[in-house]
C-alpha cells in the first residue's frame, strides 16, 4: 500500500469515526471499491486526463450525489481533482484496517478444497470469535490441491491443517528414517 492510500483511507476514517459515520461509510466505500472492479472503464474515464478536471467532478457529482454520504462523496472528488482516483482500492484498504483495528474485527484467510457451507462457516467464526475476542470476517479461498482439511492465515499467523500439509509430514518422516 502506498502511503497516499494509506494517508488518505485513514483520514477519512478519521474524519467519520468522529462523526460516528465510520460502520455506514465503510460498507459504502466497499460497496464503491465493488463497484469499481466490475467496472473498469467507469475508473478509467474517472481518471482520464485528457477531459478536465471540472468535466470529471461533474461525472462523480451526478452519479454518486444523494446515494452517498457527502464525506464519501466529497472524497471521491478529492481524488479525481489530484488525478488520483486510481488509489481509491488502497485508500478503501487504508480504511477498512482502520475500522476493523479500531472495532476488533480479525480478518481470517480461509482456505479449503471446496467450498464452506453455512454450519461450517458458523462453527468456524465461532471458534474464532471466541480464541481471538475479535469479530470475524471471513474470506474464503478454493484450492483443490489442499485435498481436505482447513488453511487458516490471520493475525500474521498460518495454521496448516490441511490433507496436503499432513502428507508432506509424513513424506518428510519417511525419507528422514
Amino acid at each position: 500500500m502506498t502511503e497516499f492510500g494509506r494517508e488518505y483511507g485513514e483520514g477519512l476514517y478519521a474524519l467519520c469515526a468522529e462523526e460516528k459515520l465510520d460502520r455506514a461509510v465503510l460498507e459504502e466505500v466497499q460497496a464503491i471499491q465493488k463497484a469499481f472492479r466490475e467496472n473498469e472503464a467507469f475508473l478509467h474515464l474517472l481518471g482520464n486526463m485528457t477531459m478536465s478536471k471540472e468535466e470529471r467532478v461533474r461525472i462523480v457529482d451526478e452519479t454518486f450525489r444523494g446515494q452517498i454520504h457527502e464525506y464519501t462523496l466529497n472524497f471521491l472528488k478529492i481524488l479525481v481533482e489530484r488525478g488520483a482516483i486510481h488509489a481509491f482500492s488502497e485508500c478503501a484498504a487504508a480504511y477498512q484496517e482502520s475500522y476493523f483495528r479500531n472495532h476488533q474485527v480479525a480478518v481470517a484467510e480461509v482456505t479449503t478444497a471446496g467450498a464452506l457451507n453455512e454450519e461450517q462457516r458458523a462453527r468456524l467464526m465461532k471458534k474464532l470469535k471466541k480464541l481471538t475476542g475479535k469479530e470475524i470476517v471471513v474470506k474464503e479461498k478454493i484450492d483443490p490441491s489442499v485435498l481436505g482439511g482447513v488453511l487458516l492465515q490471520m493475525d500474521g499467523k498460518r495454521y496448516d491443517n490441511t490433507v496436503r500439509h499432513r502428507l508432506a509430514a509424513i513424506k518428510q518422516t519417511i525419507t528422514e528414517e
